[in-house]
């Protein structure tokens, strides 16, 4: 068998959805994004002038997907991506790369970052909605150059309800567009699925950005919240249960030029929101918090309300590395945040992951690095560390004389457990009061 038969025969292994976890290990696994090599970013912006062709940018593209690949496996992550080399944005591809063709233009802004500079949202000039390119082009692309499971990020429909105003374009209304975003994004994950992807996160970085009311965001307010989570709910609920296993959803306060959009707006609003969501999973940004174990303690009070109200609760990967500082986490303090975190979450129903992608927009200065390439390997000596202090956390409750304490009375399936026969009656309660303090 050839080498390039081998990856594939081993690549066909990985195809289904990863709708379970593996008992007794902690999982780990990157939001999306990595910095594009500054070799891309000026190739992208050579190809928008007209310097250089389509296929040298494809060249190009396919460099730093592959170059991804390699170091990502370097780092010993048990899933890898694309970085979404391919992608200007995570909020843009599916409406392809121009906004020059009468169909989409640039919109209002989507956020004021807290160094000033803005994004703005695409905006569809005329209807219907329709993806132009899948998130699954990307996997496809990936799925032959590694024969390690692949993770697949993809938009929110929440996003996409942005592009369209209230009152609908002219025929096109509101209730139509928002039933082809849904159907799109449906298609979106299971063509990725179908492409090789064996785990798939919706971004939701507008959930908390929703919760502050900013005049130079027009969309923003609670009140747009509530519409967010059912438009998420009702594109995981027509997926099939072992697809919707493998969906997670991501939350963070932003990341681009190293600078955020919503960090300031209390956790304590959203979390309880966030829980809403019918999702497999969550990532939930928490190493760049001025303290992550309040959010652990923040998710775990949910997990427990999920436990008692219907008897499963999700997995949740929380954020052990800040991609927007250049300073490395060590595996040690990794192991320790993890550790902490298992006081709140129970340790079969924790894992870890990075705040937020590393780049999710394609021109990225990325100023507090100083470079894009070095920004790079700073990603990639970042996901080594959260890897090794993952396993460094697992170890350590493997290690333990008993498994680390379920106090929330949770049970290793994610099914409510009765409460272990050694612990007293006033144990949870003791907890409680544990987890009230600040």
């Amino acid at each position: 068998m050839s080498a390039s038969g081998g990856i594939e025969a081993e690549a066909a292994r990985h195809v289904a959805p990863a709708s379970g976890w593996i008992a007794d290990e902690l999982p780990t696994e990157a939001v999306g994004s990595l910095p594009r090599p500054a070799s891309l970013q000026r190739a992208v912006l050579d190809a928008e002038t007209g310097l250089i062709d389509s296929e040298e940018l494809l060249r190009e593209q396919d460099r730093a997907v592959r170059d991804t690949l390699d170091r990502f496996a370097e780092t010993g992550s048990p899933l890898v991506g694309d970085g979404e080399q391919r992608r200007q944005s995570f909020a843009s591809y599916p409406l392809g790369t121009s906004f020059d063709d009468g169909d989409v233009r640039a919109g209002p802004v989507f956020a004021v970052f807290a160094d000033g500079h803005h994004r703005v949202i695409p905006s569809l000039a005329r209807g219907p909605f329709r993806f132009r390119s899948w998130a699954a082009d990307d996997v496809a692309a990936a799925r032959p150059l590694t024969h390690l499971p692949l993770k697949q990020a993809v938009i929110s429909p929440s996003m996409l309800s942005l592009m369209v105003p209230p009152d609908g374009l002219g025929e096109y209304s509101r209730e139509q567009f928002l039933e082809d975003v849904v159907s799109g994004c449906v298609e979106d994950i299971r063509r990725s699925f179908a492409a090789g992807a064996s785990r798939i996160t919706i971004d939701f970085t507008e959930g908390r950005l929703a919760l502050r009311r900013d005049l130079r965001a027009p969309w923003a307010g609670p009140e747009a919240l509530g519409g967010f989570i059912d438009l998420i709910n009702r594109v995981l609920a027509d997926l099939a249960p072992e697809q919707r296993g493998a969906v997670g959803v991501h939350t963070c306060p932003g990341n681009d030029h190293d600078s955020a959009h919503s960090a300031d707006v209390d956790y304590a609003a959203l979390i309880p929101e966030l829980f809403q969501i019918e999702a497999g999973y969550f990532l939930i940004q928490a190493a760049s918090e001025k303290d992550p174990d309040r959010v652990a303690r923040l998710v775990g009070r949910q997990l427990r309300q999920r436990s008692r109200a219907a008897g499963t609760v999700p997995r949740v990967l929380i954020g052990v590395t800040d991609p927007m500082n250049p300073k490395l986490e060590t595996a040690a303090e990794v192991r320790d945040q993890l550790v902490r975190a298992s006081r709140f979450i129970p340790a079969e129903l924790l894992g870890s992951t990075d705040d937020c992608g590393f780049s999710p927009y394609l021109i990225d200065e990325k100023p507090k690095h100083g470079t894009p390439d070095f920004a790079r390997e700073v990603a990639f000596a970042k996901i080594a560390a959260r890897v090794r202090g993952t396993e460094l956390a697992q170890q350590e409750f493997s290690g333990a004389e008993s498994a680390p304490a379920s106090y929330a009375g949770f049970g290793r399936t994610g099914v409510a457990a009765a409460r272990p026969a050694h612990r007293s009656a006033d144990a949870a309660p003791g907890v409680e009061r544990q987890e009230g303090r600040r």
